[in-house]
């Protein structure tokens, strides 16, 4: 009886683990008509993690870096050609344009940090 609870306990938190990871999707922030998108870097994230803007027209991203880490001090959109030095408890305005529809990715210079600029 008690090697059938812990497997059953094993496989429950096997399954925790597998949606943890791979099948809970953040929820991507959409913007609005006017300002900026603020983005926290914080405990190795970008909050949000996922930006949905239109294709075609300027988004400026306010990120507010609150992690001292040397890996969170740079972000990085390569298929753009832009990067940007984050200060620490400053924010920095980074105005992007994703010319056509698609998925940018955005890093940090070690690509330890990811984030999505989706663009529709």
């Amino acid at each position: 009886m008690t090697s059938v609870l812990v497997n059953l306990t094993g496989l429950v938190l096997i399954g925790f683990i597998v949606w943890w990871f791979w099948l809970s999707g953040p929820r991507a922030a959409r913007v609005a008509a006017s300002g900026p998108v603020e983005v926290l870097v914080e405990n190795g994230v970008y909050t949000p993690p996922v930006i949905e803007v239109p294709a075609g027209r300027p988004v400026t991203l306010r990120f507010l870096r609150k992690d001292p880490s040397p890996c969170a001090e740079q972000v990085r959109f390569d298929s753009l050609g832009i990067a940007a030095e984050l200060p620490v408890g400053k924010p920095r305005d980074l105005t992007v344009l994703p010319g056509q529809p698609g998925e940018y990715e955005f890093t940090c210079q070690m690509r330890m940090y990811r984030g999505r600029l989706i663009a529709r």
